[in-house]
């Protein structure tokens, strides 16, 4: 699928898994682990019935030979890459860490949700 970075993919599925962020965000508040977050957010993806992987591992091959496994925070229905942090700014770290993430599963988009501010910060990545 090429797709045109300013191309809306999935329009509604991450409008709503931004919606259920910022739910677990306003419930709980700042400063907890992500991995708080992950759990409380999949148990909102589960309730809207939405098909969820924790820790979901990716596998990553070097000239056609195994190498490696990433494990992405949360992906959803096989399409989207959640990418979780509790810290005080997203990072080209964290970009750089999720489009990797993009490049391995061949996957287009990737949501990086920060829960480390008094706001629940949000960016979407697509390649």
């Amino acid at each position: 699928m090429n797709t045109n970075k300013n191309e809306i993919i999935y329009k509604d599925l991450p409008f709503k898994i931004v919606g259920l962020a910022m739910r677990v965000h306003n419930t709980l508040g700042f400063g907890f682990l992500e991995k708080i977050y992950e759990n409380s957010l999949m148990v909102l993806l589960k309730r809207e019935g939405i098909t969820a992987k924790q820790q979901a591992p990716i596998t990553v091959y070097f000239e056609g030979e195994n190498v490696g496994e990433y494990f992405a925070g949360i992906l959803i229905e096989d399409k989207i890459v959640l990418e979780l942090k509790s810290g005080e700014i997203i990072v080209d770290a964290h970009r750089a860490q999720t489009l990797n993430y993009l490049k391995a599963t061949g996957l287009n988009l990737a949501i990086i949700l920060n829960f480390g501010k008094e706001r629940l910060e949000y960016e979407r990545l697509v390649v």
